[in-house]
């Protein structure tokens, strides 16, 4: 601050050409300077180049296709023989592009992907972990287990893929309309087209019989949503893996039994698994052999 302080002093002071000459000679001066940290504070000018981002330790190699019959060979030899964790691995968890091409030959190629991946993010923390300490935890599936979707979805820049397994959705308040019901069924078909497993309640819509204020004069129940929120599961492409789909109801709704026999027809609801939500007052009613009161909305009073 020296320098930039002298400057001051001196304006004002001298004539017009001394003026020019002393800028100069400043000038000069800040030329010869080197850029390191101290002098970009008296030229107030920050030179200094921002911090590149740490890579991992484990260097990341350039892809390479395999056929199929490649990785399912390597792949079953680190399976030790087991063909169908080969082929479960190859199909679900190996990375792929969108047409089908496969780049890693063995798990554990993914694992090395996945802690890239991890040892990538971890540099923005401080004592962050290397690729090399994070690959020791999940190598051969020994001491961390990421699961399915992390294991699809970690390092994977081809395709846009939830790192959660499983995603409990439905509307906040009254959902007893075609355009929550609508609501439901599109947050269900987005979180399945990215890998997402879902579950959601279906004790919000009116049983069979109810009145409605349009032209239908009463509700159709709760068998035709479960048949649309099946169709939609089995309509959603999830290329190796089926898309999953738990619908729960519970057992106060006066449609409970038509929603437990839903599956009982063949090709019926059958993109979905069902369960039912029990309460402690039925169970007391079961011990006690009494009767047990169902109602629409199941928590009114």
């Amino acid at each position: 601050m020296e320098l930039k302080n002298d400057l001051f002093v001196n304006v004002g002071k001298e004539t017009e050409q001394e003026k020019e000459n002393f800028y100069d000679e400043v000038l000069e001066e800040r030329t010869k300077l080197e850029p390191t940290q101290e002098n970009d504070e008296v030229s107030g000018v920050t030179t200094k180049e921002p911090e590149q981002e740490s890579k991992p330790e484990t260097e990341t190699k350039s892809l390479k296709k395999y056929s199929h019959e490649e990785v399912l060979v390597k792949a079953t030899e680190y399976f030790k023989r087991d063909t169908l964790a080969a082929n479960v691995w190859m199909n679900k968890y190996a990375l792929k592009d969108s047409d089908g091409n496969i780049y890693e030959l063995t798990p554990d190629d993914m694992h090395r992907r996945i802690a890239n991946e991890i040892a990538r993010i971890e540099q923005k923390y401080t004592n962050p972990m290397s690729a090399e300490e994070v690959y020791e935890l999940i190598r051969d599936f020994k001491y961390i287990v990421p699961q399915g979707s992390p294991m699809a979805g970690i390092g994977n820049n081809m395709q846009v893929s939830s790192l959660s397994n499983c995603f409990v959705i439905g509307n906040d308040g009254n959902s007893d309309s075609y355009g929550g019901i609508l609501k439901v069924d599109q947050e269900q078909v987005q979180l399945m087209k990215r890998r997402g497993g879902v579950g959601h309640d279906l004790s919000h819509i009116r049983p069979t019989g109810s009145p409605v204020k349009n032209s239908a004069l009463t509700s159709t129940g709760i068998v035709p949503f479960m048949e649309r929120y099946s169709n939609s599961t089995r309509e959603v492409a999830q290329d190796g893996r089926r898309g999953a789909l738990m619908l729960t109801i519970s057992v106060k709704h006066p449609d409970v039994e038509n929603f437990i026999d839903a599956k009982l027809e063949a090709g019926k609801v059958t993109g979905a698994n069902i369960s039912v939500k029990i309460d402690d007052e039925f169970m007391r009613s079961v011990i006690e052999n009494k009767p047990y009161r169902q109602q629409y909305p199941i928590d009114s009073p």
